[in-house]
């Protein structure tokens, strides 16, 4: 195997293991110095970091480590929570808000409902470590839920609505797309202005029956998922 790639493989470890994102790699010099080879093979070794998306060239500053995305298989099966706890992440939700609000004609055709019938929203955001990833709009046609929902302070909504709902949700479709964020969502998701949203919508049914239950939309920093499709 060629020495940059030695490099590489023990400068990927170190960045997993001893760096944090916003760290910077010491200089491509001392790095040379260090494994006893000429600066254009340190600068081979890099560019498989760079390829491989742990670093980032700044100019005029250096190798910036960038932070890793968290993984989102998504399948039928996926769940937000589920799917980050099963990596040794502990996600957290907050509840934002809740009420009920009258069904527009989009909501009313997610949902198979009639419009101007009322539905329950719930607003939640999800944190990481610490960091808010995720703001979701969470659009419920089933009015028996409102009173239950008003225990739901945090955890998954899904594991929620099955434990004491008796209701099992699976994701039926899902359309991705991406914006910038407002500045309110900035505030909420501390984002930086060049940072876009992934926009998750999705229609959650019921197992069984396959009757539409939820409507999601979910506002994700797009620097902290990485979308897995799965065939």
């Amino acid at each position: 195997m060629q020495i940059y790639m030695d490099i590489a493989k023990q400068l990927e470890q170190e960045v997993q293991h001893h760096f944090r994102a916003g760290d910077f790699l010491p200089s491509e010099s001392r790095l040379a110095d260090r494994f006893k080879v000429n600066r254009h093979t340190v600068r081979r070794a890099i560019d498989e970091l760079v390829f491989c998306g742990l670093i980032e060239r700044q100019q005029g500053r250096g190798n910036q480590v960038i932070r890793q995305p968290y993984a989102y298989p998504l399948n039928a099966e996926a769940h937000f929570t589920h799917n980050l706890t099963k990596q040794g992440y502990v996600p957290r939700c907050e509840v934002i808000s809740r009420q009920l609000i009258n069904a527009s004609e989009h909501l009313a055709k997610m949902l198979n409902i009639e419009q101007e019938s009322q539905v329950i929203k719930l607003t939640t955001l999800r944190v990481i470590n610490g960091l808010p990833c995720s703001l979701i709009e969470h659009f419920l046609p089933n009015l028996d839920w409102w009173a239950p929902l008003q225990h739901f302070e945090s955890g998954s909504l899904h594991q929620f609505i099955h434990q004491q709902l008796d209701t099992e949700l699976t994701r039926k479709f899902t359309k991705l797309r991406s914006r910038m964020p407002n500045r309110q969502e900035r505030k909420q998701l501390k984002l930086s202005d060049n940072t876009p949203l992934i926009i998750f919508r999705t229609v959650n049914v019921v197992s069984q029956t396959e009757q539409v239950q939820e409507y999601s939309c979910s506002y994700t920093r797009s620097d902290m998922i990485e979308i897995v499709l799965e065939h």
